[in-house]
C-alpha cells in the first residue's frame, strides 16, 4: 500500500516506530514490556477490534450518501443502487459492499467543524476533539490498556502505520507498526517478530541474557521514567512472542487457505483486511487499517471510480464476509472513517471535492451493532446533518461500549489530571441490537 501525502503535507506515518527487532531485540522488547493488560470487561459485545482510517477524507455524497435528487452542481457523476437490504442504496462503484449491507450499520449526518487533515485526523481517531494542553489516547491504545490480551501476541497492531498515538496513557500503549502491507500468496515477515535474514530461536535465546544485563542498568532511572515504567515486567513477553509459532503465523497471510484469502484480492488494503481478519481470529486485541488517498481535490470522480473505490469495495465486503464466516463478526467490531466528508458543491475548476467536516459517514459493524441499517442523515444536498447529527464523540463512546468499556472511566495524566476516555461523547442506543 502506497504512502499518500494529503494536500497540507501530512504524511499518513506512525509518529513512534516500534516493534524493529535490532541488533539487541531491544526495540521489540521495548514495546512488548511498555504493553500493559488490562481485564475483559463482563458486559463486552465484542473482544477485539479492528479500525480502517479513510486519511485523506473520502467524499460521502460519492459513497454512502448519496443525493440523485440534488441540483447539478451537488449531485456528481455517480448513481446509487439498491443494497441487500432493501430500500437502503450506496454507490454504484460500492457493489459488493451492497450486497453485504446486512452486516454493516451506515451513520450519515456525522459533523464536526475541523477541516483540516491534521485535527480532523486526531478528533476522529481519539474521540475527542483536539485541544493544546493533552494529547489524547487513540483507540488502539485505550483498548489495548482496558482489555490486554495474551503475552506472546502483540496487543495493538498498525498495518501499515497509524496516525493514533498512545498520548497521555505513554509510548507501552503504542502500536506495533508492520511498516508495509502483505502481497498476496507470500509469507508476511514483520521485523521484530518474525524470524528473518537467518535469524534463530537460539540467537533470540543469547540475546535475550544480553536483553536483561541491559534492563538491569535501567534500573535506576526506571522508577521516575514513564518511558522505561514496567521495564523489566514485561521482559518474558518479547521472548514469548519473538519464539512464538502462534505469534509468528499470526502475520502469516499464506497460511489462509485460497477460497477464503480469494475474495480478498491481491491490493495492499484487500491483502491488509485479510491480515486484519487472520490476527485477531489468532487473539491480538486491536488492528488498525491505514488506507490513504481520499484526499481528491482533483478528479474527484475518476480517482474514486479508477483507484480509491475498488479495492476499498472488494476488500471491506471481503472482511465482512470473512469474519462472519468464521464466526468472529460477533465479536469484532469494525469502525471505519475518514477525518471528514467533502464539498457537498462541486468545484468546477478542478472536477473534484474540498474539505467539508460539517457532514460526513461513518460506518460501524460487528459485537452488538444492529446491521442493516441506516442511522441519521444529511439534508437534501448533504450540506449538513439533518437534525442534530452525530459528533465523532458520540460514535467513540458507542464503539467504546461495544467492546465493554466505560467511555466515562478517567484516567490520569504523566501530571496527575483526570481525563475522562471520552470527554464529551454520549451512546447511540439505536445503533445496537
Amino acid at each position: 500500500m502506497a504512502l499518500h501525502r494529503t494536500c497540507d503535507g501530512v504524511a499518513r506515518r506512525d509518529f513512534l516506530k516500534v516493534g524493529v527487532l535490532g541488533a539487541s531485540a531491544l526495540t521489540l522488547s521495548n514495546y512488548l514490556r511498555l504493553s500493559h493488560a488490562g481485564e475483559v470487561k463482563k458486559e463486552a459485545k465484542a473482544t477485539s477490534a479492528i479500525f480502517i482510517n479513510l486519511g485523506g477524507g473520502p467524499s460521502h455524497m460519492d459513497t454512502f450518501d448519496l443525493k440523485p435528487n440534488a441540483p447539478a452542481e451537488f449531485r456528481g457523476e455517480f448513481n446509487p443502487i439498491q443494497t441487500n437490504v432493501s430500500g437502503i442504496e450506496i454507490s454504484e462503484h460500492l457493489p459488493k459492499l451492497a450486497q453485504q449491507m446486512d452486516k454493516f450499520a451506515i451513520l450519515r449526518g456525522v459533523t464536526h467543524t475541523l477541516a483540516a487533515h491534521e485535527l480532523g485526523s486526531q478528533y476522529v481517531n481519539t474521540g475527542n476533539r483536539p485541544i493544546p494542553s493533552i494529547e489524547f489516547p487513540g483507540y488502539g491504545a485505550v483498548v489495548t490498556k482496558e482489555l490486554g490480551g495474551l503475552e506472546d501476541l502483540p496487543q495493538f497492531v498498525a498495518v501499515p502505520n497509524s496516525p493514533q498515538k498512545a498520548g497521555y496513557l505513554g509510548v507501552r500503549y503504542a502500536a506495533l507498526s508492520t511498516g508495509k502491507t502483505p502481497t498476496a500468496g507470500q509469507p508476511f515477515g514483520v521485523r521484530g517478530v518474525t524470524l528473518g535474514n537467518g535469524l534463530t530461536v537460539a540467537d533470540v535465546e543469547k540475546r535475550r541474557t544480553l536483553l536483561e544485563d541491559l534492563d538491569t542498568t535501567f534500573k535506576a532511572v526506571e522508577k521516575d521514567s514513564q518511558l522505561l515504567d514496567g521495564l523489566d515486567r514485561f521482559g518474558d513477553q518479547a521472548y514469548s512472542m519473538i519464539t512464538s509459532s502462534r505469534s509468528r503465523e499470526a502475520f502469516d497471510v499464506s497460511k489462509e487457505s485460497p477460497s477464503y484469502a480469494a475474495p480478498f484480492g491481491v491490493t495492499g488494503f484487500g491483502q491488509s483486511c485479510l491480515l486484519a481478519s487472520r490476527l485477531v481470529e489468532s487473539g491480538v486485541r486491536f488492528v488498525t487499517i491505514n488506507y490513504g488517498g481520499w484526499d481528491t481535490h482533483n478528479d474527484n470522480w475518476v480517482r474514486l471510480k479508477t483507484k480509491q473505490l475498488p479495492p476499498f469495495d472488494e476488500g471491506l465486503a471481503a472482511l465482512l464476509g470473512g469474519l462472519a464466516q468464521k464466526g468472529l463478526l460477533a465479536s469484532t467490531c469494525v469502525y471505519v472513517t475518514g477525518e471528514f466528508g467533502r464539498t457537498p458543491k462541486i468545484n468546477t475548476q478542478r472536477n473534484g471535492r474540498d474539505h467539508y467536516a460539517r457532514a460526513m459517514f461513518m460506518l460501524m459493524a460487528g459485537g452488538g451493532v444492529k446491521p442493516g441499517q441506516v442511522l441519521g442523515a444529511s439534508d437534501d444536498k448533504a450540506q449538513g446533518p439533518a437534525g442534530d447529527g452525530f459528533k465523532p464523540d458520540h460514535v467513540a463512546a458507542s464503539f467504546y461500549h461495544n467492546l465493554g468499556i466505560d467511555c466515562h472511566k478517567e484516567y490520569q495524566t504523566n501530571i496527575g489530571r483526570p481525563v475522562m476516555i471520552v470527554r464529551d461523547g454520549e451512546i447511540i442506543p439505536e445503533l445496537f441490537a
